[in-house]
């Protein structure tokens, strides 16, 4: 594994330290985290990925790969191999849940990227 830093999303220049648990551009002063990237405007964006390791996207289509319990509402469990349809990956979840989805017999509810596997 290299030692050297990533560098920054927002300028492109390599003169970055760290400090703390982020990334900070010498140049332009941008903070962002060591596994992010940057989209087309400079914007830090962080690469959410699925149980296994399968990078995600906005309408990806995912199956549950664990059984969940449904707190609130009417209850219920959701089992594995529920096929979830075109999701859209959210950076204010509650909690750790970044995938905001339409689960079928459910409705629409946040998930977390590590009960989820994306289908190929």
């Amino acid at each position: 594994m290299s030692d050297e830093l990533p560098p920054c999303p927002a300028c492109g220049e390599a003169f970055s330290y760290e400090q703390g648990a982020l990334l900070v551009c010498g140049m332009c002063a941008h903070e962002y985290s060591a596994d992010a990237t940057a989209d087309g405007d400079g914007e830090t964006v962080t690469e959410v990925t699925d149980a296994v390791g399968n990078i995600l996207v906005d309408g990806d289509t995912v199956t549950i790969v664990k059984t969940m319990k449904v707190k609130g509402g009417g209850g219920g469990v959701i089992k594995v191999g529920t096929k979830v349809r075109a999701i859209r990956l959210i950076t204010d979840g509650v909690g750790d849940h970044d995938i905001d989805a339409t689960v079928p017999g459910f409705g629409k509810m946040q998930l977390k990227s590590s009960v989820v596997k994306k289908v190929l």
